[in-house]
């Protein structure tokens, strides 16, 4: 395609939180950018979930919580306390990796974005904490990855080139899935 061939026509959103209303447009080209975020982050945590999954050396979260996280962290407690109480450790030896695997695939794939997104948003959040170092400003590649999370699930990035937008479309006698039943939105898109 060439570059006069790009719709100019823009995307708009508004939102209002608080009282306080923001209104933007966006280019034809941003549904390329946001496809590029969901595949980066669902590449990265796929990566990162079967390196995990695949070590000569098993995970261990109890390794990482009890001698990983820097005492200057605000949640040092509370991450000491997980990786001491051995079925919280436990669990988060099989959730951590799994977890990062199937987050991966869902994205990869455009499946219950919006819950991928969530749950990779909410573990970049912990890793924030955990991974704790300021000496460069509070804000870190953690972070900015839970931005990129709930970036994704914003714009409902697995409507584009994704399964979310064959499911949510699904017929149902002349009905769509989210149609009949709306609260899927919260997990596909």
């Amino acid at each position: 395609m060439a570059t006069s061939d790009i719709k100019t026509r823009v995307n708009e959103f508004e939102s209002t939180i608080g009282g306080v209303t923001v209104h933007g447009k966006a280019h034809s080209l941003s549904a390329w950018f946001v496809l590029a975020l969901r595949l980066m982050m669902g590449y990265a945590f796929l990566h990162a979930g079967w390196e995990k999954i695949a070590a000569a050396e098993p995970f261990s979260a109890t390794g990482y919580l009890m001698n990983a996280v820097p005492a200057e962290s605000p949640l040092v407690g509370v991450f000491h306390w997980m990786g001491s109480t051995a079925w919280f450790a436990d669990l988060l030896t099989i959730a951590v990796p799994w977890g990062e695997l199937l987050i991966g695939m869902a994205l990869l794939v455009g499946v219950l974005t919006r819950l991928a997104a969530f749950f990779g948003a909410f573990m970049m959040l912990l890793f924030y904490f955990s991974n704790w170092s300021v000496e460069h400003g509070l804000i870190n590649g953690d972070f900015a990855y839970m931005l990129v999370f709930l970036a994704v699930g914003a714009f409902g990035a697995g409507r584009i080139l994704g399964l979310d937008a064959i499911i949510e479309n699904y017929d149902l006698g002349g009905e769509t899935l989210t149609e009949r039943y709306p609260k899927l939105g919260y997990l596909l898109g």
